[in-house]
């Protein structure tokens, strides 16, 4: 989709920089930008494409981390 958006000119300089060095698009550093940044700023999709990771390496139980980690906490002041 095409858009026109004003951005400052400083900011439109340093992308240019960064899309030269990288032999990427102008379209392709914006789109990345700006999806890097919605993913940031979406705490549900982030928690959803966690737990699909955790889904996939499964939960194992190491009886050592577990009792480390216990006993950090009992140790940690809340």
């Amino acid at each position: 989709m095409k858009t026109a958006v004003s951005i400052p000119d400083e900011i439109f300089r340093t992308a240019e920089r960064l899309a030269r060095r990288m032999k990427k698009s102008r379209s392709e550093i914006y789109s990345r930008a700006l999806s890097e940044y919605v993913a940031r700023h979406s705490p549900d999709e982030t928690t959803e494409a966690m737990n699909a990771v955790l889904g996939e390496i499964g939960n194992p139980r190491d009886p050592f981390v577990t009792n480390a980690a216990r006993k950090i906490l009992e140790h940690t002041e809340w």
